[in-house]
């Protein structure tokens, strides 16, 4: 058996990263199809999923790192320069 890390996520492991994260990842909720990918990948667990099964990203624990980007199937989260997705981005 090859060696692996394995660690279980859990929300905040880093600490709070709103001050220095670089890309914040901003969801085109129209193109999500709830497959619920980046909520799996995500190694900080900062994706729940809401009432209607849309995931959302808690920007408080994010730590821009762009793997739910990466995972999409859709390409419907788009990574995003911080000061921009603060300013009027939804999450």
């Amino acid at each position: 058996m090859p060696k692996t890390s394995y660690s279980m996520p859990v929300v905040g492991s880093t600490g709070k990263t709103g001050s220095w994260r670089t890309f914040d990842p901003v969801i085109d909720y129209d193109s999500c199809i709830k497959c619920r990918t980046c909520w799996l990948y995500c190694p900080e667990a900062s994706i729940d999923i809401d009432e209607e099964g849309y995931p959302r990203i808690d920007l408080d624990y994010c730590k821009g790192c762009g793997i739910c980007a990466q995972v999409c199937p859709k390409k419907c989260i788009e990574m995003v320069r911080g000061e921009v997705a603060r300013e009027g981005g939804d999450a």
